[in-house]
């Protein structure tokens, strides 16, 4: 998704789970209705100034309004992978999700060669796979995902999906990130 549609899908997640309509925000933040409802479509090319105002309006940080939140699914392939500088040398970076809650992170060792299959967890739960060694097959309400050393997978944990491993062993780092709060709050 582009980051106009991007900050266009926050500001309208954000404003509804707030319970806010165009016209109190307009109020809070000092900017048009039409010109919000041109960014909340994706059609306007706001300034930082302009998003700066929306994000203290909305209650939310810079970082909240450009994040990507709750995604379906992302595959990062280990050749797709980059490195950058870091103080401790280089850090590949696997994904970033805003969200109130709680994450787990976890080092998951999966030896069934029959797929070993989960209820959905809370709603709003997203898992982060990385394959540290062997290969492991991931299915859900989604394509069947075989994925092999240094690849990362990113699905919704709120639906059915399994495991298998494809060798004798897959070793696998597994960040889990539960919401505490609903994401939107019901339209009347």
């Amino acid at each position: 998704m582009d980051h106009n549609g991007t900050i266009a899908n926050n500001i309208r997640r954000f404003r509804r789970e707030r319970g806010l309509s165009l016209g109190e925000l307009s109020r809070r933040t000092g900017t048009s209705k039409q010109t919000l409802s041109r960014i909340e479509s994706g059609e306007g090319n706001p300034t930082i100034g302009t998003l700066e105002t929306i994000c203290e309006g909305l209650g939310i940080s810079m970082p909240a309004l450009l994040s990507t939140y709750g995604s379906n699914i992302q595959l990062q392939r280990a050749s797709e992978g980059t490195f950058h500088e870091h103080p401790v040398g280089s850090v590949r970076d696997l994904d970033r999700i805003y969200g109130t809650g709680f994450a787990e992170t976890s080092i998951i060792r999966v030896q069934v060669r029959e797929e070993a299959e989960f209820r959905p967890h809370s709603r709003g739960t997203l898992h982060q796979v990385y394959v540290i060694s062997g290969q492991v097959c991931i299915t859900g309400e989604f394509d069947r995902v075989e994925l092999s050393p240094g690849d990362s997978f990113r699905f919704p944990g709120d639906i059915k999906h399994g495991y298998r491993a494809l060798s004798h062993e897959a070793v696998l780092h597994v960040t889990t990130t539960i919401p505490q709060v609903a994401q939107f709050k019901p339209l009347d």
